[in-house]
């Protein structure tokens, strides 16, 4: 019989104020994004252990090789004011190569991590107009970064990237036209009626891998894909595509992306269809509406795409 463990310890809040700011993001035309002061830097992060050398823990109870998972959490919190990086990325691989080095008996771990996003927020000034504030700012329990890399040990015994996948979660996004749904497939089950112009409701999440992950976490940003950056593109195709579906949505919005990052093979989408039901329509003119909330259940749309090979 052969087993595969794997234990860590989940949802360490961690926020680390004064890291090196991000500077040097690569400009695009769909967003003003061009870095962040990083005066608070704060992400809820995970770390989990693979090896053999833990399975006596499960079959024999012996702990003589396990870092307890309270050990885990203070490591995180330790390490993370020696951080020298500005992305969530980079923060997690320092993580992941600290544990590494840390632990010869872990061959292999996962850390990922959720950006805990607080917004400056712009603060009246002397002079007239608004400027951020190096203090205040606003928590968003919004869209967010995330982040999950995969580490081992090289040949060498130093630590190796394995695996990074990023994203974008929780967008919500909304427009009153410029979308349909109409001639799909219809039989004896089917009562939806056809739209040719609705508002759209649709909540995205978007996920990336690079060609090669290290450039995610180099200290040059020079090729790294920010999520605010993805969010900002996402949110411009949205308005200005006319879409026949949400399908067809997505996978624009994925072309457009493979066009502005060509350091990107695969990007993913998982979609969800929240356009509100009609209740009551202006009898003398259709563009006044009232909506409310679907029912549940709701719409699930999936798409990856695959840079071609050059």
């Amino acid at each position: 019989m052969k087993l595969e463990t794997h234990y860590g310890k989940a949802e360490v809040s961690t926020y680390r104020t004064n890291a090196t700011p991000l500077t040097g993001v690569r400009q695009i035309p769909e967003s003003t994004f061009s870095g962040r002061t990083n005066i608070l830097l704060a992400a809820s992060i995970d770390v989990q252990v693979m090896g053999d050398i833990f399975v006596r823990a499960y079959t024999h109870g012996d702990n003589t090789e396990v870092v307890a998972t309270d050990t885990m959490k203070n490591f995180i919190h330790r390490e993370s004011l020696a951080f020298r990086g500005s992305t969530l990325e980079g923060w997690l691989h320092f993580l992941g190569t600290r544990f590494l080095d840390t632990y010869p008996q872990v061959e292999r771990l996962r850390v990922s991590g959720e950006e805990l996003r607080f917004d400056a927020q712009p603060v009246p000034q002397a002079g007239g107009g608004f400027e951020p504030s190096a203090a205040l700012y606003h928590r968003r329990h919004a869209d967010h970064g995330v982040a999950m890399l995969e580490m081992a040990r090289a040949a060498d015994g130093a630590a190796e990237l394995t695996d990074l996948r990023a994203g974008r979660v929780g967008m919500e996004l909304i427009k009153i036209t410029g979308s349909s749904f109409e001639s799909f497939a219809r039989d004896a089950y089917t009562t939806l009626p056809e739209r040719p112009d609705r508002m759209l409701f649709t909540f995205i999440d978007i996920s990336w891998r690079y060609a090669d992950a290290t450039v995610a976490v180099l200290p040059d940003p020079a090729h790294y894909v920010d999520p605010q950056q993805v969010a900002d593109l996402a949110a411009v195709v949205f308005h200005g595509f006319v879409s026949l579906s949400i399908q067809h949505l997505v996978h624009e919005i994925g072309l457009r992306m493979l066009e502005r990052y060509p350091e990107l093979v695969e990007i993913t989408f998982e979609a969800q269809n929240r356009t509100f039901d009609p209740a009551v329509e202006g009898e003398t003119d259709a563009r006044q509406r009232v909506l409310t909330d679907p029912r549940p259940p709701y719409g699930r749309i999936g798409l990856t795409l695959h840079r071609d090979a050059p």
